[in-house]
């Protein structure tokens, strides 16, 4: 767990705390050795293998002059430049979910709700590759992992994209601040604030720390959707209009029929908890590439712990448990124990064992599904199988 009043090196010496009331969503921070010693959570054979696989997400952008090209993956190895042709980025994104280092990484900022965190992205560029000056709609940390990279920035009041590439990039850019980056350096920018970056030399690697934020429409969709699911009934009641008169404007619509309408979308995000459980339920679901490999045989001790797979999504509001997607109710000590859970990412031997009889039985299923494994040794499986362990910031 994170001690949200520590001053951390990857802050430039603010807490958590300060961080959030002074930077976020307010102003950049510019952190020299944010990680010293940092090593990359992957090999670049490693990223470039990942990239030629199904179901990871890849792109590759190579410039020509002012021709930009985008092609997505899956990128198998002779689909990419040579390593010596300036100009071009390979993208990975959600590494996360693909290397216990790289979900360790993102791990480190969770002093921000999970329910944000979206993703960790890994650029590889040779010199002078870059995806061009463009702006993001939410926070981002850029995580110089290798090779140098140089940044330009500025706040961007009114963004006008071009169209004539395949890229969202802006057509005017006037950037008010300009840094490079080393191994172990790390800037933070709030969303609005235009950036480009250029690598200076090969072998640049930059991660990127990206985080959810649905727009008003998108949040209303995805939730009036799994509302709709949640409501069908065949028991519902259906409309009736036993008083309806023969009409001379047939395409009139009933004011019956538009009351009946109200009532039934009143009703449906009216219901006890309805908002609540579909707004879980959505942040925990898996991006659609996710799966887990299940584990029908596999039992639950109370003798050791349990961590979370690297893909599980989990989260918690007053009444209820979200992961993965679905929803369960719990209450007294349960709750308090299956928060830890969440919170943690990991339950300790001693917090099953006070855990009641059909809630661990619940995680014995979770057991079984993947969503989570037998803690061994101590240590969760992001710090055992890491071959590359970095230096805590």
């Amino acid at each position: 767990m994170i001690d949200i009043d520590q001053p951390l090196p990857l802050l430039d010496g603010l807490s958590p705390s300060r961080f959030m009331s002074r930077h976020w969503h307010k102003v950049p921070l510019l952190v020299r050795q944010a990680w010293p010693g940092l090593l990359s959570p992957v090999s670049r054979s490693e990223l470039f293998a990942l990239a030629a696989r199904q179901g990871v997400e890849s792109r590759l952008v190579v410039r020509r002059g002012r021709q930009w090209s985008l092609r997505q993956g899956p990128l198998p190895r002779r689909i990419l430049p040579p390593l010596s042709q300036p100009n071009w980025t390979l993208l990975v994104q959600g590494l996360d979910l693909h290397a216990d280092a790289a979900h360790d990484l993102l791990s480190r900022f969770r002093f921000v709700p999970e329910a944000r965190l979206d993703d960790l992205m890994l650029s590889y560029a040779s010199d002078g590759g870059g995806v061009g000056p463009h702006i993001d709609s939410y926070d981002v940390f850029l995580l110089q992992v290798s090779g140098r990279r140089r940044w330009r920035y500025g706040r961007c009041a009114k963004p006008v994209l071009r169209n004539d590439v395949p890229l969202k990039m802006l057509s005017r850019f006037e950037p008010t601040e300009s840094q490079t980056l080393g191994p172990g350096d790390m800037l933070y920018l709030p969303p609005g604030w235009a950036h480009e970056g250029i690598a200076l030399g090969a072998d640049c690697m930059t991660a990127s720390i990206g985080f959810r934020a649905p727009t008003e429409s998108e949040l209303a969709r995805v939730l009036l959707e799994r509302l709709a699911d949640a409501a069908a009934d065949e028991t519902s009641p259906r409309y009736r209009d036993a008083g309806q008169r023969a009409t001379v404007h047939p395409g009139a619509v009933p004011g019956a029929l538009r009351e009946f309408a109200q009532h039934s979308l009143a009703h449906a995000i009216g219901a006890p908890g309805a908002v609540d459980r579909a707004l879980g339920e959505w942040l925990t679901e898996p991006k659609p590439q996710v799966w887990f490999d299940g584990s029908p045989g596999a039992s639950l001790s109370v003798d050791t712990g349990i961590v979370l797979d690297r893909r599980t999504r989990m989260a918690y509001d007053e009444r209820q448990v979200f992961i993965n997607g679905d929803s369960f109710r719990a209450s007294g000590a349960d709750a308090t124990r299956v928060r830890r859970l969440a919170d943690a990412r990991s339950l300790s031997a001693p917090d099953l064992r006070g855990l009641s009889a059909g809630a661990r039985a619940l995680i014995a299923e979770w057991l079984q599904a993947g969503w989570l494994h037998v803690q061994e040794g101590g240590f969760s499986p992001c710090t055992t199988r890491d071959k590359r362990p970095n230096a805590a910031p």
